[in-house]
């Protein structure tokens, strides 16, 4: 009983050392996400504007330009995956992994070949460890994204989309991130890119309406070919942003299931603690007793 005493107790210790771990975390989790949800809604109006503003040149400007024409064939396409260099974040990682999977799966299915380009430590441990290629890597500053690498992730993608296919370009950009909904919710979010498909924001004309047509100053692919660098550059940092954020979200549900359950480890144990600590006091009384019995026996 003594030794199955000391056990009990072992653990006890274990499970209060592990929830003061938890229970830093989650707090640290909760002062970092206020300021990642700042972040996140002061990037999204001039994401969401700067994609309304491409996508409707796109649809609406009859000039032939790498933002506003659709290859005549797709051959390689990328998938920018935005992940986490630290995990405890339940499922966060492998939530944006599983939907990188069954896209490449769908690309491939066309007859697409498939590059990846990667964020943060754990999709490139992913990729490590089952020894499958990828094209750039980029980790550090997760938790908390700088314009900068967003700036450097943008330049890398749009090279590489910008060149040929026959030279190692791609026809095509994904990207992969968690977007952050709630404190509860975080949603593995698809975005393609380049080609641009989808007017966000603009509204359909009537077919009686007359389509609006641009004019460009001083020339259009001038202008084009400025807002291309500003328009990937906004959607990849808002991306980091909202993918940081969510980590954020993620981390702090995490820990705070942990310690819930370190909670629940205490009580039970503690408990079995008591009842073999009241077995063990059973157990002396009983040999006191049956000691003194056969004392008086004797007598």
């Amino acid at each position: 009983m003594g030794a199955q005493l000391r056990v009990y107790r072992q653990k006890i210790r274990s499970a209060q050392t592990t929830k003061k771990i938890t229970r830093a975390m989650e707090l640290i989790s909760a002062s970092r996400i206020q300021k990642a949800q700042a972040r996140v809604a002061a990037s999204s109006p001039y994401a969401r504007a700067i994609t309304r503003a491409v996508s409707a040149v796109a649809t609406y400007s009859n000039v032939e330009h790498v933002l506003t024409t659709e290859p005549e064939k797709i051959e390689r396409a990328a998938i920018v995956i935005f992940s986490s260099d630290r995990g405890l974040a339940g499922a966060f990682n492998s939530n944006v992994l599983k939907e990188s999977e069954k896209l490449a799966e769908l690309l491939r299915s066309q007859g697409k070949e498939v590059v990846y380009f990667l964020v943060g430590r754990k999709a490139q441990g992913y990729f490590s460890f089952r020894r499958r290629a990828f094209e750039r890597v980029w980790t550090g500053n997760t938790d908390n994204p700088e314009f900068e690498q967003a700036k450097e992730v943008a330049d890398a993608i749009l090279e590489s989309f910008l060149r040929d296919a026959s030279d190692g370009g791609v026809d095509e950009i994904h990207i992969i991130y968690n977007r952050f909904v709630s404190m509860l919710t975080q949603e593995p979010q698809i975005v393609r890119l380049l080609p641009l498909e989808v007017v966000e924001g603009v509204e359909e004309p009537d077919r009686t309406q007359v389509l609006p047509l641009y004019e460009f100053e001083p020339d259009v692919n001038t202008v084009l070919d400025s807002l291309l660098p500003v328009y990937i550059e906004s959607r990849i940092f808002n991306a980091m942003l909202q993918s940081a954020a969510s980590k954020h979200a993620a981390t702090q549900k995490a820990m705070k299931a942990a310690s819930d359950n370190a909670d629940k480890l205490i009580t039970d144990y503690t408990r079995l603690a008591n009842n073999a600590r009241q077995a063990e006091i059973t157990q002396q009384i009983s040999e006191i007793v049956g000691g003194a019995d056969a004392l008086s026996s004797a007598k």
